[in-house]
């Protein structure tokens, strides 16, 4: 049911397309909550027909045109009714944790370099967080809402620290097997 907020929160920070706003989730919202183009449009059309958002008319209608959407104070409504509702946190459902778990029954060959491919990327993901927030995140910059942004990104960043350290430790401690232990 978020990705209807995601929408309506990128749509108050901006009026956008479609196009705009999928292009914005690539860059920034869909680093914590993805959505292909398909979804994002399909949700735009049942905003609008929920009458949360309304497409922008043209300064000069063209043919082909781009429609941009903005909030409506349906939407907005609906979207601080949504922040301010209580929601206990998710239980993690990482496929990498579960074929661990089926490691220890039927053996790993090879799961220690998919523990090191896993590694690289969380520490990609981690310099590209990095430099977001160096270049995003100035001290200077204390407004709530820059403060409110920028403790997401720390949420993220220190997420793929949590990861760097537990698959650095899972392959330090040569946990993984290459067959199972018979009973």
């Amino acid at each position: 049911m978020s990705l209807p907020h995601a929408i309506l929160t990128a749509l108050l920070e901006k009026p956008s397309s479609g196009l705009e706003l999928t292009r914005r989730f690539d860059r920034s919202i869909g680093y914590f909550w993805s959505a292909t183009h398909q979804q994002i449009y399909r949700e735009l059309g049942k905003l609008e027909q929920a009458g949360q958002i309304r497409a922008l008319v043209p300064a000069q209608p063209a043919r082909g045109q781009k429609k941009e959407y903005e909030v409506l104070p349906a939407g907005r409504e609906a979207l601080s009714v949504w922040v301010a509702r209580p929601e206990d946190p998710k239980q993690i459902r990482d496929p990498l944790l579960l074929r661990m778990r089926a490691a220890a029954v039927v053996g790993a060959p090879g799961l220690d370099t998919e523990l090191r491919r896993h590694l690289a990327l969380h520490r990609r993901q981690l310099a590209e967080y990095l430099a977001i927030e160096e270049r995003d995140f100035p001290p200077e910059r204390t407004a709530a809402q820059d403060r409110l942004r920028h403790l997401v990104l720390r949420g993220g960043i220190d997420l793929e620290n949590f990861w760097i350290g537990w698959l650095t430790r899972a392959l330090a401690d040569d946990a993984v097997p290459e067959a199972p232990e018979p009973e």
